[in-house]
């Protein structure tokens, strides 16, 4: 019997609540609720084969993956707002098609029949050898490859173990492989981890007759998942190996500059120089693979979601999928962790050189500043002893003038006939023109210093 490829039923439209019982939505609510139904499972029915194609979607449009699935028999019709939920499933005779959009990547799934030269006790069967699209299709995927696997599923009797992974192994045409029982024993997968001449991996899920359509299709989904969501999780392991001299460098640079700084064998300008290109060096890095970095760590979360989720339980003699993924995945994400722990931590060093070099210069300026303080103090205290001395000079020079208009007023008054001594009278109200001058200066600086 061909395979069932019906879809999930579709989610059903929210109800509203009769007016008056309710408040007004929220225009999100909808939106929010129907999440959980955005991306469904498929219901596959055993025997079947899965062809999954990751591809990164960088610089790729909606648009340009809506014009490559209108080229699919029948098609041409897709409107780019069908992909506006990121999720689309087309239905073909004997075959689907889904497409599902992420952020770094999008996944096409074709689901059809296993040919029944690939049932379980083929030796390296030819999976594609009647592909349901076109090689030419899946070359023309806009992106580029980051995933491709063939999953086939297939029915057999898992009450003999040795039987069962003798012939596991002679439909990998022999190759080590890694393998589980899944759900605590309800089906088995196999893979041996490896891209094959034609670029795909291939993944083997032997499951008991009866195995409902359900099941299936959620093993499926979450061995396309862990594997791709591995792969995805890697691509930050690059990144760290390619930044590792770049950080020792810069590390040893930054000690550098502490101990010129602790030393003080360089100027405060060329401490700061080198600080800031190094400063600009790190927050560049940081900019470029903060994103990638914790993008691996969400991926990395994700693949032990799905391990967890299949519930594992080991085959004797074999190792298992998760055991042997984490032990593979495990050093690299500590890689790829320790990198950005050393970016932010470098970042936050150079960050305290900084603080350190700036506590320094504001020292400096401080003392600097005190000194022409001092100077100022001191050139203030010249002027006002200066002031002093020209006040005390003024208030001669003003009573001098004073004194001679009173002895010139005497000398009239003594020509008019007056009985009056013009320097005798002069000479006695000298004391008081001093006083009144020195009287009268005082009352002008108090007013000009009043508040």
């Amino acid at each position: 019997m061909s395979p069932d490829f019906s879809l999930d039923p579709a989610a059903p439209a929210p109800r509203h609540a009769p007016d008056g019982l309710l408040p007004p939505d929220d225009p999100q609510r909808a939106t929010l609720h129907n999440e959980v139904h955005s991306r469904p499972s498929a219901r596959i029915r055993v025997p079947a084969l899965i062809v999954q194609v990751a591809v990164l979607n960088e610089g790729v449009t909606r648009e340009m993956e809506c014009a490559h699935l209108r080229r699919l028999p029948g098609q041409q019709g897709l409107a780019p707002e069908q992909l506006n939920g990121n999720f689309l499933r087309l239905r073909f005779a004997d075959h689907t098609v889904k497409w599902e959009r992420h952020t770094e990547f999008t996944g096409y799934v074709i689901v059809q029949p296993l040919p029944d030269a690939a049932l379980l006790g083929a030796q390296a069967p030819d999976l594609l050898s009647a592909p349901a699209v076109a090689p030419e299709w899946l070359r023309g995927i806009p992106g580029r490859t980051v995933a491709a696997i063939q999953l086939a599923l297939v029915t057999g009797d898992l009450s003999d173990e040795r039987a069962l992974m003798s012939l596991g192994q002679t439909w990998f045409g022999g190759h080590t492989l890694v393998a589980s029982q899944l759900g605590n024993g309800h089906s088995w997968a196999l893979t041996e981890f490896r891209i094959g001449a034609d670029g795909f991996e291939r993944m083997l899920v032997i499951a008991p007759p009866g195995t409902t359509d359900t099941r299936a299709g959620r093993i499926a989904q979450r061995l396309l998942e862990l594997e791709t969501y591995r792969l995805m999780a890697l691509r930050g392991l690059p990144v760290a190996k390619a930044l590792g001299p770049m950080l020792s460098q810069a590390e040893s640079a930054l000690s550098d500059i502490t101990a010129r700084l602790e030393n003080k064998s360089a100027s405060d300008q060329d401490l700061l120089d080198t600080l800031v290109s190094l400063a600009a060096q790190v927050e560049r890095a940081t900019a470029e693979h903060s994103y990638r970095f914790a993008a691996t760590r969400a991926y990395d979360t994700l693949v032990g979601q799905r391990i967890t989720e299949l519930r594992e339980k080991a085959i004797p003699g074999t190792q298992m999928l998760g055991e042997f993924m984490q032990r593979r995945l495990s050093p690299a994400m500590a890689t790829v962790a320790a990198t950005g722990q050393r970016l932010v931590s470098l970042s936050e060093r150079i960050s305290r050189a900084s603080a350190l070099l700036r506590t320094r210069v504001d020292i400096a300026t401080e003392v600097q500043n005190q000194q022409l303080l001092e100077k100022l103090t001191r050139g203030q205290e010249l002027q006002l002893r200066l002031q002093s001395t020209v006040e005390g000079l003024s208030i001669a020079a003003i009573s001098y003038y004073v004194v001679s208009l009173l002895l010139y007023g005497g000398k009239a008054l003594k020509a008019s006939g007056v009985p009056v001594n013009p320097e005798i009278a002069t000479g006695a109200l000298i004391p008081l023109v001093l006083w009144a001058v020195w009287r009268t200066t005082r009352r002008i600086h108090a007013r000009i210093h009043a508040p």
